[in-house]
């Protein structure tokens, strides 16, 4: 295990009822910038009872709509304009991690004096941010409880992360309810980002770690067990709430630090979601089998097989068997219990043209992840997941 320093400030409400806790936005001004997507929230009363409370604790209320599930630097941009033009005191997302990501680098552009995306190419330039607060309505990223945005300029074809400190929501609201009315695609897509957020961390050769590692199988074992019940049982409350927390704990550094290398499946499918704005969950689950047996070998066999016996069960005693198996099982649950597409076709992607320049960019993504990756690796996991 390698040396490490572990910060979560944000504050949790979990449960029923617990958006009643946003009157503590008081505590950090008076003006807040609203920032939500396509008005599901007006739909499903959450927006109303939000703005109630926000009201009644005396607080200005100007918004921003229109998130989009790739959220662009466009409509940050505006985010940024508003927070500057009325002097904005703080940032509240109501949404997914696509929402909250997006209030993110607005809240730190509205710290900055140059452009937003600087932010996003240039992390190391955010000094500062407005103190951001979310509502959570769809389990998947963690970017309730995390430091890192993801942003996307689709007039570059471009897709990054960015992270920094003051990125950490000050409180996230964690309400299951809110997430009855998902839709299976959603649920399907996000319970698969989970799961890879908790892959690129439990994948590893750092040897000591075994905390993290116990941790993210018993994530595993949960996400394995309740992403279905959620699929079918669309307002079992101990499914969305046992997945809702499990996505943030995921990503909030308890797996991650001391443990993990670099990522290297999320960089590859940023790269989809810059070329062809596909959904990322669809996305990691498509590339995540592909590329597990693309590096397997006697060295990752062991790695892959510790993963099979403990969260499947896998009794094969042979490490190269277990690997496979446990391959085998990821591949089943993705493509045939959550019923997510299988291949690029599948969301649309119908040529090749952009993969050698995708595969480009994502491998200057992948150095010093588990299993170092090539343009020419990533090429050829592109090709077999057409």
């Amino acid at each position: 295990m390698y040396n490490f320093t572990l910060q979560m400030p944000t504050r949790i409400h979990f449960g029923k009822g617990q958006i009643s806790h946003l009157s503590e936005l008081k505590e950090s001004g008076s003006k807040v910038l609203l920032v939500y997507g396509g008005g599901s929230i007006k739909r499903n009363g959450i927006y109303d009872a939000a703005m109630k409370i926000l009201k009644e604790a005396g607080l200005t209320v100007e918004e921003l709509s229109g998130v989009e599930p790739n959220p662009k630097i466009e409509t940050v941009r505006k985010g940024v304009a508003l927070c500057k033009e009325d002097s904005i005191d703080m940032v509240l997302a109501i949404g997914g991690g696509s929402t909250i990501d997006c209030a993110k680098v607005v809240a730190a552009g509205a710290k900055y004096d140059g452009d937003a995306w600087d932010l996003v190419i240039h992390p190391e330039k955010i000094q500062g941010a407005l103190p951001i607060y979310s509502v959570l309505t769809l389990s998947a990223t963690g970017s309730e409880m995390d430091e890192f945005a993801v942003i996307s300029d689709m007039t570059k074809n471009e897709k990054w992360g960015t992270a920094a400190p003051c990125l950490k929501p000050e409180m996230s609201v964690l309400d299951p309810t809110y997430t009855y009315s998902v839709s299976k695609k959603q649920t399907a897509a996000g319970t698969a980002d989970m799961i890879s957020h908790t892959f690129e961390n439990y994948f590893s050769f750092e040897t000591g770690a075994d905390v993290q590692k116990r941790f993210g199988e018993s994530l595993l074992k949960v996400m394995f067990k309740y992403g279905p019940v959620a699929l079918h049982e669309p307002e079992n409350y101990d499914a969305r709430a046992n997945l809702m927390w499990a996505a943030s704990l995921a990503i909030n550094g308890l797996t991650r630090v001391g443990n993990a290398p670099a990522w290297c499946v999320h960089p590859m499918e940023h790269e989809l979601s810059a070329f062809y704005d596909i959904t990322h969950g669809q996305g990691l689950a498509i590339l995540t089998p592909v590329w597990m047996e693309h590096i397997l070998s006697d060295k990752t066999a062991p790695i892959f097989a510790e993963y099979g016996r403990n969260v499947w069960g896998i009794t094969a005693a042979n490490d190269m068997s277990a690997a496979k198996e446990a391959i085998e099982k990821t591949r089943e649950f993705f493509f045939t219990t959550m019923e997510l597409p299988k291949n690029l076709r599948e969301v649309g992607i119908t040529e090749q043209t952009h993969f050698e320049k995708m595969a480009e960019k994502a491998a200057a993504g992948c150095v010093g992840c588990f299993v170092p990756l090539s343009k020419e690796d990533i090429i050829e996991i592109f090709k077999a997941a057409f």
